[in-house]
Parts: structure tokens; C-alpha cells; sequence
């Protein structure tokens, strides 16, 4: 793995740079999961710039709770980059730092506002295995870690009722490229009643290369410690990985340095939200994401299993499964606000 890059690197928004002819979008956005309930927020700044066009931005809010998404989204002309600590700001709605974000959104029926802390616990992940692949036109989306176990504190204020997070268990991410994947999958591990720092982040995808599709290709790691600093790469060019999707979840299996896991993911439809995302080339995709997913992970026989390590780590609603498509599925409900 490269050697981790510190926060104003990995963090840095990609979008002043890029060419006026050419198209882009970004994201940099948060999970925060709830200690013991199957309570979750996941919060998206991002920014939508077609081929000679100015760029776009929108938050994008939703409050899993009660086995069910509440969300809401606003878009704006006024897009910045930020200096210093602050990454990214849209409009007078909201801002993400380096340190938390803030925000206030109104929508259909919901109102929404925010004001978080981060407390980063352990270094960067960089999903691509190479540096010089987030300098490479393929693939067409680069996706990063800088903090991929955070605590989170503060407060969500959702139609009038105050939650407060007092640590919850969070990551912070960054995705940025030229177009989506065909079809992706994220997915993320955390609170493991048998490992509670330990933390699974892996982004799994298929591509269009001109006809044709690749196959499932996964990048991520696994941090069966947390902050000990202990990881293990999951996935990579040459490793044949399993993706069994199922309505309510996935079974995957994925090889990595010194380990195979094998993941039950425990999703339904129900309790997930759908949203639209737009390529910049005017591609549609949507996007099922369910930020209290259950997780049972076991750490393959016959490899060197991390020592001190269970052979299977659970959690019943500290996991993140997202999945993206090309192909919309008639069966998720989708949230009444459009992208691009």
C-alpha cells in the first residue's frame, strides 16, 4: 500500500482544476452510525459540472431510523471551494471542514440541519492500490478514505427534533473522477461486537471499457484493530472476487493480502434510500444505499488470519451497503429530487 497522505492532500477539492470542456463530479461525505441502535446519518457535498458548463453543488441529507431512510436535498449555483479548513460549501446551506461540517436543508416535507465534529482515529485509505492511478484517465473514478474511522459528535435537528451524537462511529470519504462506474458497490464494516474498532471499507466495480463490462473488481482494506494500525488489502486487478447479490443484501467473497473474507450483508430494500446520480456525459444511475446494514464477516481458513483476531466479526446495523446501477430497479422507492 502507499505510504498514507496527509489530510490536505487526500481532502483537497478536485473540481477548480478541471477544464472548462470537461465534464466532473465530486463528493465528499460522511457516516455516522449510532453505538448500540440502528440509528445512522449519511451527508453528501458534491459537486455536478457537465462538459462546458460551471459546476453545480448539492447536499444531500438522510436519517436512517426506525428501519427507514428520512431525506431530503438542495441544490445551488454557488459551489466554492473552500481555503484552510474549510473543503466544500454550497450556497448558504452548508459547508464541510476538515474538522466537521454544517449544515441546514428544507425540502419536501423535511427539514434538516446539522452542526458535527470529527475526530479522525486512523490514517487514509486509498482504495486504488497505486498512486499514479489517481493521476491515470482509467478508471474514471478515484476514490479515497481520508478518514476511515472517525468519532463524530454534535447534533442532527430533523423537523424539530434534536438528536445529539456523543461519538458515534463515522468515516469521511472522497470520490471524484470524469464518470460512474457501470455498476459499483460500497461497502463498509464497522462497530464488531467482536472487534469495536475494527473497520472493513471496500469499493467493489464494473466498468465499461468501449462494448464491453469488466469484470467485479474490488479495492479497500480491512482493519481488524482499528486504531492499532493493522490493516490488510482487499482485492486488487488480479483477484477474482464473488458478488452474489441478493434483494435484501449480498454474499461477497473477497481475497486479500494473507486472508479471504467471506460477507453475509443484511439489507433490505425497506430500510434503504434510492437517489438518482448523474454522469456528467448525461448518464443516469441509481443508487441504493442502506447506511444500518448488517454485516457477518469471516476470515477464510487456511491463510494467515490476523493474530488475536475472531474468525467472524458481526455487527447487526453498523455497516454501510451501497449499490449502484446503470439499471434502475422498479422495486426502490426513489427520492423526489433529480441530479445534474
Amino acid at each position: 500500500m502507499d505510504a498514507p497522505v496527509s489530510p490536505p492532500d487526500c481532502l483537497t477539492p478536485r473540481f477548480p482544476a478541471v477544464a472548462t470542456r470537461a465534464g466532473h463530479y465530486e463528493s465528499i461525505y460522511l457516516v455516522a452510525s449510532h453505538p448500540s441502535a440502528p440509528v445512522s446519518v449519511w451527508i453528501r457535498y458534491t459537486v455536478h459540472k457537465q462538459p462546458g458548463r460551471r459546476p453545480t453543488g448539492s447536499i444531500w441529507f438522510t436519517l436512517f431510523e426506525d428501519g427507514r431512510p428520512t431525506a431530503v436535498k438542495v441544490t445551488d449555483d454557488d459551489v466554492r471551494a473552500g481555503t484552510g479548513s474549510q473543503l466544500l460549501a454550497v450556497g448558504g446551506y452548508g459547508a464541510v471542514r476538515r474538522d466537521g461540517a454544517t449544515g441546514a436543508v428544507s425540502g419536501r416535507h423535511t427539514d434538516a440541519s446539522w452542526a458535527l465534529r470529527f475526530e479522525p482515529l486512523d490514517a487514509e485509505l486509498r482504495h486504488l492500490p497505486y498512486g499514479w492511478l489517481y493521476r491515470a484517465p482509467l478508471p474514471r473514478t478515484k476514490s479515497t478514505s481520508p478518514y476511515p474511522a472517525m468519532r463524530v459528535s454534535g447534533s442532527v435537528v430533523l423537523n424539530g427534533r434534536e438528536l445529539t451524537l456523543d461519538g458515534w462511529r463515522g468515516m469521511l470519504g472522497h470520490n471524484w473522477g470524469a464518470e460512474h462506474a457501470h455498476r459499483w458497490i460500497w461497502l463498509r464494516g464497522a462497530g464488531f461486537a467482536e472487534a469495536p474498532e475494527g473497520w472493513l471499507d471496500v469499493v467493489i466495480g464494473r466498468v465499461k471499457v468501449g462494448p464491453s463490462t469488466t469484470p467485479w473488481i474490488a479495492n479497500g482494506a480491512f482493519a481488524p484493530d482499528g486504531r492499532k494500525g493493522r490493516r490488510h488489502r482487499i482485492g486488487g486487478l488480479l483477484r477474482r472476487i464473488t458478488v452474489q447479490e441478493r434483494p435484501d443484501g449480498c454474499d461477497l467473497v473477497l481475497p486479500g493480502d494473507g486472508m479471504t473474507l467471506t460477507v453475509t450483508v443484511t439489507a433490505p430494500i425497506a430500510t434503504s434510500v434510492g437517489w438518482e446520480y448523474a454522469d456528467p456525459s448525461g448518464g443516469r444511475h441509481q443508487v441504493r444505499n442502506c447506511s444500518t446494514a448488517g454485516l457477518a464477516v469471516r476470515i477464510g481458513r487456511g491463510h494467515a488470519s490476523p493474530g488475536g483476531t475472531p474468525e467472524e466479526l458481526h455487527t447487526a446495523h453498523g455497516g454501510v451497503y451501497e449499490l449502484g446501477s446503470a439499471t434502475f430497479d422498479p422495486s426502490v422507492a426513489m427520492q423526489p429530487y433529480t441530479d445534474g
